[in-house]
């Protein structure tokens, strides 16, 4: 043994004791408060990230206001909104939207009841798409379609792109009879109800 340095076989010093002491705490579990704290941090943090990609991107939770779409969604009723459906695939009749209003940019909730290169014909009450007449159990029975702007009757086709929308309260809706087909890029996803 070297006589310059002293050996105490009970106590460490300096770096090799805080080391000890490091790997002894972790032995018993014990983590320092400042790695807990910034453990705890990094949580907050990707659990934020990951709700604002989720509630942004993906699922909305959205809060209908008005009865455009009665009977099939209640006015103050919660529903999600799917948000990237449309990447995987094109908006299809029968789906409700939320769309960006041509009218005023506000939010709105309709169905989709043409899409690209349909024409629709509104007369007499009845919707015919395509030369058919749309069957629609989604209404209660006997609901009339009326055309806007004082017409008896009225055509519009669908240009590549495009939809034709109406909601579901068709006396109390204004959609796609008022504003004609809304572009695709006013779609922004799909309601889940």
């Amino acid at each position: 043994m070297n006589a310059d340095m002293p050996f105490n076989s009970g106590s460490l010093t300096g770096a090799r004791a805080a080391s000890a002491a490091s790997s002894n705490d972790a032995a018993r579990g014990k983590i320092p408060l400042r790695r807990q704290l910034m453990q705890c941090g990094v949580v907050a943090v990707l659990a934020l990230a990951g709700y604002l990609i989720i509630s942004h991107l993906i699922l909305q939770s959205v809060r209908v206001v008005g009865v455009s779409m009665s009977p099939t969604l209640k006015n103050s009723g919660f529903y999600l909104l799917n948000r990237c459906v449309y990447l995987v695939r094109n908006p299809q009749p029968n789906d409700i939207v939320v769309i960006r209003d041509p009218l005023d940019q506000s939010y709105s909730v309709k169905r989709i009841i043409a899409g690209a290169g349909d024409s629709v014909y509104i007369t007499a009450g009845r919707v015919y798409v395509n030369g058919r007449e749309l069957a629609e159990p989604y209404l209660s029975p006997n609901t009339p379609t009326w055309a806007y702007e004082r017409q008896p009757e009225k055509v519009i086709r669908c240009r590549q792109d495009e939809y034709f929308l109406l909601g579901d309260n068709r006396l109390n809706s204004t959609d796609s009879r008022a504003y004609g087909p809304v572009p695709r890029q006013n779609i922004l996803g799909a309601i889940i109800h």
